[in-house]
């Protein structure tokens, strides 16, 4: 077959920029190691960038203008549009197949009679979400539960035919790389010594939500309270392409609380690091950090860390929910830094690796052979689609409500709403989820002590959804 692909965002022949190209990667490599054609259409980094190939069947043509750096990849001129348009459609017309990544080519009138496959990789960015409401595919890939039930909650509300498209298949990390291994050609790349020192790690872009501050908060309590004085944080600096005038700003905000708390001595900020030497820096760790907001429709580095034997905190916000028993991850409440310190405390100290239980659950449920077989089995198989029709929900007396899925009570501080990263004091509402767990009324809620104005609020401000 000739398939194409396409990737809003600019890819490398030898860098990966996060979790979401390096799912193509492989899902494309995987394809052309099945035989066939595979041609991957994306935004170029930079004016000099060529074609190149991932494999002998795999070309990466880096052609399309959308905006760089990202986000708003579409605060482009309506030309460049049209140029990204007439390429995608040039290419389809040989093609076979049509494999989108992440949602974000948003005419669908363009690949209407081609077997369109559509994967949506994140919850939050406007292009993402926009793709999930203009989707006329043949299967919408997702690759969590919390995100079908995002997406379901969602754009389903008016396509009842969505159910039926959706598919769910889970990231698949490959445990024959992410396992213990020696440190050697990574200290090329982190200037540590291996000495008989903790070593945390902050795997993750340098975004306020993806938690940077939450980590310098915790090494504060590690390093000034907790006595790990010669504790050594590694954090990531973006790609260079990437970088843009507010990345440096925030840059200048890290590097200020950094000072404020005079952890100078206990913060090292490293190059991007290669993908094949990943491993290696997961396993130079003591403990590893995801303490942020940002809602993950995964979250690989989580997940690979602990293959590789360091053991992860992580803050209970969207998928961390779900992909992992509490019995396997250590989890902490989204802010609650002093019980974050208090299992890294735990940890450094008593020498814990990743269980046995843990590295088995991760080995059976989030395998690489299991996704990228699912991905060919979806692409292969992909048909023309009919357009899905739009129906409009009548909200009446008797439609049931229920929690939206971004949502969960914790038992101490509330209702947390992934999209607000804050906690709702609302015990009315607590009790209302509790005694109705199938949804309950307006009228039922107002029997709970919610008026008709703060079930208004609630609704609109997405703590409660229709169930259609």
């Amino acid at each position: 077959m000739q398939i194409v692909m396409f990737s809003v965002n600019p890819l490398f022949p030898d860098t990966v920029m996060g979790g979401a190209p390096k799912h193509l990667q492989n899902i494309a490599i995987h394809m052309g190691q099945r035989g066939h054609q595979v041609t991957v259409l994306c935004t170029r980094a930079s004016a000099n960038m060529g074609n190149f190939k991932w494999h002998d069947n795999v070309t990466v043509k880096p052609i399309l203008r959308f905006h760089q750096p990202f986000p708003q990849p579409y605060a482009i001129p309506a030309y460049d549009m049209a140029t990204a348009i007439q390429d995608v459609s040039n290419h389809l017309q040989t093609a076979d197949r049509f494999y989108m990544h992440d949602g974000e080519f948003l005419y669908p009138y363009v690949y209407k009679d081609v077997p369109t496959v559509i994967s949506l990789r994140d919850n939050v960015y406007p292009e993402t979400l926009l793709g999930g409401f203009h989707f006329q595919a043949h299967k919408l890939v997702l690759i969590s539960e919390y995100s079908r039930q995002y997406f379901q909650q969602t754009v389903g509300r008016f396509f009842p035919e969505l159910s039926e498209r959706i598919e769910v298949i889970h990231n698949g990390l490959d445990w024959q790389k992410f396992k213990p291994t020696k440190p050697d050609k990574i200290l090329d790349y982190v200037p540590i010594k291996l000495e008989d020192q903790p070593i945390l790690l902050h795997p993750h872009r340098p975004e306020e939500s993806k938690g940077i501050m939450q980590t310098i908060d915790l090494v504060n309590l590690l390093v000034n309270e907790r006595g790990f004085s010669n504790l050594i944080a590694l954090a990531p600096r973006w790609h260079d392409v990437q970088a843009s005038s507010d990345l440096r700003e925030f840059y200048g905000q890290i590097e200020q609380k950094i000072a404020d708390y005079n952890l100078q001595d206990n913060f090292i900020f490293h190059g991007w690091i290669p993908q094949e030497l990943m491993p290696e820096y997961f396993s130079l760790g003591t403990v590893t950090v995801s303490l942020g907001y940002f809602p993950e429709s995964f979250g690989n580095a989580v997940y690979e860390s602990m293959g590789c034997g360091t053991p992860t905190i992580a803050a209970r916000i969207s998928t961390h929910r779900e992909l992992l028993p509490d019995t396997l991850i250590d989890k902490v409440d989204y802010g609650d830094i002093g019980s974050a310190a208090e299992i890294a405390s735990e940890i450094i100290r008593s020498g814990r690796r990743t269980s046995p239980q843990t590295l088995d659950y991760l080995h059976q449920n989030y395998g690489i052979e299991r996704q990228l077989n699912a991905y060919a089995e979806v692409i292969e198989n992909a048909q023309i689609a009919t357009p899905m029709v739009y129906r409009h929900p009548a909200l009446t007396a008797d439609t049931r409500y229920q929690l939206g899925g971004w949502c969960y009570v914790s038992q101490s501080r509330g209702i947390y709403h992934d999209f607000n990263a804050d906690y709702l004091n609302e015990p009315a509402l607590i009790r209302a989820v509790q005694q109705f767990p199938d949804g309950f009324t307006q009228a039922q809620a107002q029997k709970m002590g919610i008026s008709e104005s703060r079930f208004e609020f609630l609704y609109r401000a997405g703590y409660l959804v229709p169930i259609i």
